[in-house]
């Protein structure tokens, strides 16, 4: 999916407006995800149902990111100081791999709790106010989701498109957990802690690939694939006769670029600075998710 240039620029010309953003979005999550993850804790606990429960959990450390995400927001709004030339946007990502590993916690405890299950099984009271319970909460899951994954698109937030990530995923464990509720008043139990542990392991996947986007960003993977078109703005500046060597590195929205470009051997450093600084310009006005540029001239031979 793409990004316009307007919403790129309210984050990087205004941050304050992006960062409060992002914070009214996580307050109206995690109301909504702590409602929806007691409704199921509650009424799982009452009825003697595992996975009910289990999906209530996963709700709640959807709450539990959003805490997490507030408080690495907290850290990624502070401005540029002498110990952090380059900002504090990377706090942000950081806080996205502690949700991950979090939800790591999370996978295990109720993977233990189903096998457990298992082998001592426990028959739940399934009534027609279980499923009622499970398709109010999935409606607000579908609704939530929906709503932070479009608004952390738009502002090229991790710690919202991460976030939403738990709640799509906590809607598919929700269409489990009716499936194996219907199993269950059809006479059989030992669907509930089976689905109790696919949970555990759906919860653990979605972990995963959190803390793989979060660990590219912190490890410096390659951010721009498409070179060309670095290659292309650079070629179209006016004296460059070269352009290689280009790498990127950063976040989705704050990527930095680095590249060498030659020069006629025998131009003069004010002309060549005047190159450099023309590339910088043409490339951030055509790719507006790159917020540093270093161009390394050298002499064509």
């Amino acid at each position: 999916m793409g990004y316009t240039f307007n919403t790129m620029a309210t984050k990087t010309e205004n941050p304050e407006r992006y960062y409060g953003e992002v914070r009214r979005v996580l307050l109206i999550v995690l109301a909504l995800n702590w409602g929806v993850a007691f409704a199921k804790i509650f009424y799982g606990y009452a009825i003697k149902c595992s996975s009910m429960s289990a999906d209530g959990f996963h709700s709640l450390a959807d709450g539990t990111a959003n805490v997490i995400g507030l408080i690495g927001i907290h850290f990624a709004s502070q401005p540029k100081d002498l110990d952090h030339p380059y900002g504090h946007k990377k706090y942000e990502t950081f806080f996205s791999l502690t949700i991950g590993t979090m939800l790591f916690l999370v996978a295990f405890n109720l993977l233990k709790d189903g096998i457990s299950r298992l082998h001592t099984p426990v028959n739940p009271n399934i009534d027609i106010a279980s499923f009622v319970v499970m398709l109010i909460t999935l409606a607000i899951n579908v609704l939530v989701m929906r709503y932070e994954y479009r608004r952390g698109l738009a502002i090229k937030s991790d710690i919202l498109v991460s976030d939403s990530v738990h709640t799509k995923s906590d809607i598919y464990v929700s269409l489990s957990v009716i499936a194996a509720l219907a199993a269950i008043k059809l006479g059989f139990p030992i669907v509930d802690p089976i689905a109790t542990i696919l949970i555990a392991l759906f919860i653990a996947y979605s972990a995963y690939e959190i803390m793989k986007q979060s660990s590219n960003v912190l490890c410096d993977t390659i951010a721009i694939d498409d070179t060309k078109k670095i290659e292309n703005i650079v070629m179209a500046v006016r004296g460059v006769k070269s352009c290689h060597k280009i790498r990127s590195r950063g976040r989705g929205d704050d990527i930095h670029l680095d590249l060498h470009v030659q020069v006629a051997p025998d131009m003069h450093v004010d002309k060549a600075h005047e190159i450099s600084f023309s590339i910088e310009k043409s490339i951030k006005k055509n790719m507006p998710e790159v917020s540093d540029v270093l161009v390394h001239i050298e002499p064509k031979k």
